[in-house]
């Protein structure tokens, strides 16, 4: 799963990234990102690729009762192209996630240590995710969730599950709905690495840099 992850990136590195077209957003480094909080997404039309903001959960469009979500800011690869609350996004509106990292959680002694996820090579993550558009009071407000499959080798000391972590050449393919399961799978084990971090992040009220500090002897 994916339930907390880091976005300090800036606009260059995402034009180089993604080939963004239209105005720049100012961005906010992010160091412990939660669930129903607002996540720069990149999505494409017909013009190109660019980048907006929603909520990290994704509520259909048809979804009358917003107090009684399930948690939906992760997707299963396995039955998304089926289960109702993602399939319509899954055929025809996908996005992808920016991350700068990710951090998962592991049962220590009795306590649950943080780790950080990051790849190896220093470059963004790039998270496959699905979005909706709801009215809102009169406004559309939009949302997404990012796709997990089976943890690759790097991932399985740790955790079972995984996000989707698409290569830059499966960027086209996701964001356009030509690739599908082909897609959905663990990224090669030697692309991240991982290292315990400080437990400050434990609580999703501590931001800034020190939520991915080397965690203490």
């Amino acid at each position: 799963m994916c339930g907390r992850f880091t976005q300090h990136l800036s606009w260059q590195q995402l034009v180089e990234l993604y080939g963004l077209t239209g105005t720049p957003l100012n961005l906010e480094p992010r160091y412990n990102i939660a669930p129903t909080t607002q996540v720069l997404t990149v999505r494409a039309d017909g013009k190109g690729r660019y980048a907006s903001t929603m909520r990290w959960g994704l509520i259909p469009a048809w979804w009358k009762a917003e107090n009684k979500l399930p948690a939906t800011f992760n997707a299963r690869s396995d039955g998304v192209a089926t289960k109702p609350m993602f399939r319509s996004a899954f055929k025809s509106r996908r996005c992808i996630v920016p991350a700068s990292g990710f951090y998962e959680w592991k049962t220590i002694d009795g306590k649950k240590q943080p780790f950080y996820v990051t790849r190896v090579d220093g470059q963004p993550l790039s998270f496959a995710g699905l979005w909706e558009a709801r009215a809102v009071d009169g406004e559309e407000m939009l949302s997404c969730t990012i796709m997990t499959t089976d943890a690759n080798e790097t991932m399985a000391p740790i955790h079972d599950r995984m996000p989707v972590v698409l290569g830059k050449y499966d960027l086209d393919a996701w964001l356009s709905g030509r690739g599908g399961e082909d897609l959905m799978k663990p990224c090669p084990a030697d692309w991240i690495e991982t290292r315990e971090v400080s437990t400050y992040v434990n609580s999703v009220k501590n931001q800034g840099e020190e939520c991915i500090a080397p965690a203490s002897d």
